[in-house]
Formats: C-alpha cells, sequence, structure tokens
C-alpha cells in the first residue's frame, strides 16, 4: 500500500522589520558626494546648506547640525515650512522606515543650534582678526572695499544700516536677530553692526546665517544675498 504525501502549503517569507534593519545601518548612494536630496521637497542641494537628522537608537529623531554623527541621514532643505511639512506628513517615519519619535520642540533645537553655530563662526573671526565692528570701522572696511560681507543686528536703526552700506549696495548683507547676541560675540554690551573680511570663515558664516534664517523663519533665508535695501525690509 502507497502512502499519500500531502502537499504542505509553501512557507511564507517574513520580511525584516525597521527594527531589525534600523536606518543607522543602512547607507545610499545619495549619502555620499556634494549633494543630498530633500526628503520633503526631494531637490538635490549642497549638503553644507541643508539641515540633517538621524535616528538615535531609542528611535527619536536627532537634528546633526554639524552632519557628523555615525549612520544614514535624513537631509531636509533649510526652511521652517519644510521641517513643519516632515513632521506633521510622517516623513521621518517613512524615511526610517518605521515608528519614530518627534520631539515636540524639534524646530526649537534647531534654530537655537543654527543660531549657536552662527554665533561661534564670529567668534572665531574675531579670534583670527578676521571682523570688525562699530559703525566707523566698519564704515572704513566698506569704503575700502575689504568687506567680504556686513553682519548686522535686526533691531538696529534702519536709517543707520541704510548709512552703514551707502555706496555699496551690492556688498552681501547678514541679519542676526539682535544687537545684544551680536554683542556677545566680541563680548560687549551690543553691536549693531560689524563687518568680515574675505576667506574661509566669511564663506561659512554666510552658510550658517542663511540655514538659521530659513529655520528660523524670522527672516529670508537669502538675506546674506541681499542688498541693502532688501535687508533693510527683512530685518525689520
Amino acid at each position: 500500500m502507497t502512502s499519500r504525501r500531502v502537499a504542505r502549503p509553501p512557507k511564507s517569507r517574513r520580511i525584516p522589520t525597521s527594527e531589525e534593519y534600523p536606518i543607522e545601518d543602512q547607507d545610499t548612494d545619495e549619502e555620499r558626494g556634494p549633494l543630498r536630496r530633500c526628503a520633503v521637497t526631494r531637490a538635490r542641494l549642497p549638503r553644507e546648506t541643508m539641515v540633517r537628522f538621524v535616528i538615535s537608537p531609542d528611535r527619536i529623531v536627532t537634528p546633526d547640525l554639524s552632519a557628523r554623527l555615525p549612520g544614514r541621514g535624513i537631509w531636509l532643505s533649510a526652511r521652517r515650512d519644510v521641517l513643519e511639512t516632515a513632521q506633521t506628513r510622517g516623513v521621518f517615519a517613512r524615511a526610517a522606515r518605521g515608528q519614530v519619535v518627534i520631539p515636540p520642540d524639534l524646530a526649537h533645537v534647531v534654530e537655537i543650534g543654527l543660531e549657536r553655530r552662527m554665533m561661534d563662526v564670529l567668534g572665531l573671526a574675531r579670534r583670527a582678526g578676521q571682523i570688525v565692528c562699530g559703525f566707523a570701522k566698519v564704515r572704513e572696511l566698506v569704503v575700502g572695499g575689504r568687506a567680504a560681507l556686513v553682519i548686522q543686528a535686526a533691531d538696529g536703526s534702519p536709517d543707520e544700516r541704510m548709512r552703514v552700506l551707502s555706496g555699496a549696495r551690492d556688498l552681501p548683507v547678514a541679519v542676526v536677530p539682535t544687537a545684544l547676541e551680536l554683542g556677545a560675540a566680541f563680548g560687549r554690551d551690543h553691536v549693531v553692526h560689524a563687518a568680515m573680511l574675505h576667506g574661509e570663515l566669511a564663506r561659512r558664516f554666510r552658510v550658517e546665517n542663511e540655514r538659521f534664517a530659513g529655520l528660523s523663519g524670522r527672516m529670508d533665508p537669502n538675506s546674506a544675498d541681499k542688498s541693502a535695501g532688501r535687508c533693510e525690509q527683512a530685518g525689520t
């Protein structure tokens, strides 16, 4: 008597979960080279102009403003509306391929961190002798054509901001929130005007200023490329 073999249903293939293969262990070609793709707009931009986020081991969305933390990053354009979209439309969870925790104060943490980086560059420039402050000294650099950019406090006098740039309306201008914060970079109570010499520090400051402006939502994201007249409108 022959035995009849009963056909068994094929085994279903178990799909690995995101917890077994977390985002930190993955890598893609987009993590290499000078450009990154924004997870919201899908635009490819220079990495230094964007903001990188990583997912911590306990699945918390964490800003990586220096872009040095290990693992694959989630890159966003340096704009407040882009960050808000990523928070409200599940962009972080999709990029991380699993549930994540978004801190309720994430936007504030990013803003404070970018402002700190911006002011740190000013401190480096001051110690290197690459920056001056005060109306007279700034005007001297501007008139002599030695200024790479002018930095002005948003709460300063609009008329004085116009006068310091008289005759140099095409000179790049960067805006910082207050004279108190600008003064802290020089060890003073307050500073309204500053100017940086040409060099790498000036370039770095412009990048950090634009990232801060875009993420804070306080100023035009391209304030460092505006002329004096436009700067007046952005800074008031």
